[in-house]
């Protein structure tokens, strides 16, 4: 690679969350950012136009490789065949680094640590509200990150219509890690979001939505609750906190 091709690259990760250059020369450029712990890498691809993103740690290269589905040549090796390519990649491996665990429970340590410090008088109640305020914030935005601004189900991409729906809610996890791990929520709409958090619908292993029997079928109808509604995918890494709240589910349509 010449000095304008990396520079071409450079430009494409700075504006696409890789803000720091950790090497750039005519073989690669690795990339980082201060907002997530991942590394990226750009090498040219042999033999043809374009270029070929390797991205750091096991998660990510799976994820990524679901948005990339039949276009990956090699495990952990995603292909750019232009500029425009190489920065929807870049831009969708930062989404993931900054929401895939445990990343979203860093972020809320430290954005909790510097909201206590900015206040005077702080109080068990103070404290209990920040962390609160602060991890709904992080659990949204990490969602927001990993869903890519659509609903889990409809695919609907209107921010102001979007809720983030735990499996397992904040107040039965056992730490921090568990309360803000990405997969331990679905991006849904807000219809979707009240029927999920009072157990009146879940999803089944495969990501088909189950509806209550305490739903009537016309309000089924009216809410549109229509046959076939499945998540857009579902991670292995899902299926244990689904499993929780199936359960729970499952619990409430005995009663």
């Amino acid at each position: 690679m010449d000095i304008l091709e990396c520079a071409l690259i450079e430009k494409a990760a700075c504006e696409n969350g890789w803000e720091h250059v950790l090497e750039s020369n005519d073989t690669v450029v690795v990339l980082a950012s201060a907002r997530h712990r991942a590394q990226a890498r750009v090498k040219s691809a042999p033999a043809e136009d374009g270029w070929l993103l390797g991205v750091s740690g096991e998660l990510l290269q799976q994820e990524l490789a679901r948005s990339c589905a039949g276009v990956i040549e090699h495990p952990g090796v995603f292909p750019a065949r232009n500029i425009e390519g190489l920065a929807s990649l870049l831009r969708r491996a930062a989404a993931l680094a900054q929401s895939l665990p445990n990343q979203a429970a860093l972020t809320y340590k430290l954005a909790v640590g510097k909201e206590l410090q900015e206040i005077r008088d702080i109080g068990t109640e103070i404290e209990r509200l920040v962390k609160q305020r602060v991890g709904q914030d992080t659990f949204r935005q990490a969602l927001m990150d990993y869903w890519g601004g659509a609903c889990a189900v409809t695919g609907i991409a209107i921010p102001k219509m979007l809720r983030a729906s735990h499996l397992k809610p904040w107040a039965k996890c056992g730490c921090d890690e568990e309360r803000l791990d990405v997969f331990n929520g679905f991006l849904l709409t807000a219809n979707l979001d009240a029927l999920f958090d009072r157990r009146l619908i879940t999803f089944s292993d495969t990501g088909l939505l189950i509806c209550s029997s305490r739903i009537s079928p016309q309000d089924s109808k009216n809410i549109g609750l229509k046959d076939g509604l499945i998540l857009r995918w579902l991670a292995p890494r899902h299926q244990p906190y689904l499993a929780w709240h199936r359960e729970c589910f499952f619990d409430a349509e005995g009663q």
